[in-house]
């Protein structure tokens, strides 16, 4: 069932759906893998071909195709990463080379296209779209869950709890030794990722990008976070939260405290391993409703998910706004975290 959104005049495309392609862009997302296994076998059941393309958007422009079956993708839904693997390409952003990619789908007489990705990959695909009338849908899927329009995205779940385990492992030491330890998430202009992780391993404080912190107020939250009688204090900081980011943090705080402070960086290990029964489910539900949406003559628009029903929302819709986090759990982590 499909919100007032799905009332928006989207662009159709009135002729057969015989031949798709897929393909992820941007930073890898545990699931991926599922969403393309979803796509292929819930084309394979309406009787679409489909094309892999490797690569991302630079596969696209060089026409590097490979035809997928329902064979070609056994045994991808526990893998993390994405077995078309995934580029960023600043040529796309030239519409010379939009139109390389136009015509290798035209040449090989794909239908619609369908891109794994996020904002940024949104953009280049709504571009495609619009300039060369190829029907285009995107699935979002980023760990940092900041698309507008959708409550979820693909890899998201999988690397909060990553990241989750990562800072109860860390509890143990910092109780042991008395210390507080900041860890930095990723999170350059999004800080989702950081709050749900800070909430959810009872940080003791939370640094995000959008609370715009300048460095004496990050340096005093952090300070105020190793209270009296607590043997331990974690912080969670989102790499975009403090200039230099989690180790430029650590040596502010020294220069005003004696106690000890420790920093660990989580980077693209929280990318990896195998994807969350969540982030596979997920996957598997935007993976077919992609497909449908393709063979209904829909395009230019991203599936989501809203409250847990699925939304369709206009690329010019989520590329043109921010989405924010959620000020309510911010607060709850506030009070929670005494």
């Amino acid at each position: 069932m499909l919100d007032s959104r799905s009332r928006i005049n989207y662009p159709l495309y009135w002729f057969s759906m015989k031949h798709i392609a897929v393909l992820t862009s941007g930073g890898d997302a545990p699931g991926m893998n599922a969403a393309i296994r979803a796509i292929v076998r819930s084309a394979a059941h309406n009787e679409i071909k489909v094309s892999g393309v490797f690569n991302g958007y630079q596969g696209l422009i060089e026409d590097n195709f490979a035809d997928l079956n329902t064979r070609s993708v056994s045994n991808i839904i526990q893998l993390g990463g994405t077995i078309l693997r995934s580029a960023r390409s600043e040529e796309f952003y030239q519409p010379a080379a939009r139109a390389r990619a136009a015509t290798a789908l035209k040449n090989r007489a794909v239908d619609g296209l369908l891109i794994i990705g996020g904002d940024g990959s949104f953009r280049g695909a709504s571009q495609l779209s619009i300039e060369h009338e190829i029907p285009v849908i995107g699935i979002p899927a980023t760990i940092d869950n900041d698309i507008f329009g959708t409550d979820l995205s693909i890899g998201f779940d999988t690397a909060i709890n990553v990241a989750l385990d990562f800072v109860d492992r860390l509890r143990d030491t910092a109780a042991s030794h008395d210390r507080l330890f900041l860890v930095e998430l990723m999170g350059r202009d999004s800080g989702n990722l950081a709050l749900h992780v800070g909430l959810g391993g009872g940080a003791e404080a939370i640094l995000l990008p959008e609370q715009n912190l300048q460095g004496e107020q990050a340096a005093e939250l952090v300070m105020q976070a190793k209270q009296p009688g607590k043997s331990s204090s974690i912080v969670i900081v989102a790499e975009g939260a403090y200039e230099g980011g989690a180790i430029a943090l650590q040596d502010s705080i020294r220069q005003r405290c004696e106690f000890e402070v420790r920093s660990s960086i989580l980077g693209h290990v929280i990318r990896g391993g195998s994807p969350s029964t969540q982030d596979r489910v997920f996957a598997s539900r935007l993976g077919y409703e992609a497909v449908m949406q393709l063979k209904a003559g829909k395009g230019s628009l991203m599936i989501g998910i809203d409250k847990g029903e699925t939304v369709l929302v206009p690329f010019e819709m989520t590329c043109s706004n921010v989405k924010d986090i959620d000020w309510h759990l911010h607060h709850i982590a506030q009070i929670t975290s005494q």
